[in-house]
């Protein structure tokens, strides 16, 4: 079992690859059309992934910032 204190980074990678999964799907998808292939669609998830997991680490702190500016 993973340690608590590593909830933040574990939360940015799950986050990170479930999304970058998801866009990843959707625009190479609709890039090749009826040509979707499932190995060019799992090397854009790589790569999307090795971009999103540091972006979330960086931006969701700034984000959690102006979410409490906005809100009581």
């Amino acid at each position: 079992m993973i340690p608590a204190k590593y909830a933040q980074i574990l939360f940015g990678f799950v986050l990170s690859g479930l999304m970058s999964c998801l866009v990843s799907g959707i625009s190479t998808w609709r890039a090749t059309g009826s040509d979707f292939e499932l190995a060019l669609w799992a090397s854009n998830w790589i790569a999307s992934w090795a971009i999103a997991f540091p972006a979330v680490l960086i931006v969701a702190p700034i984000t959690r910032r102006i979410v409490a500016k906005l809100t009581r």
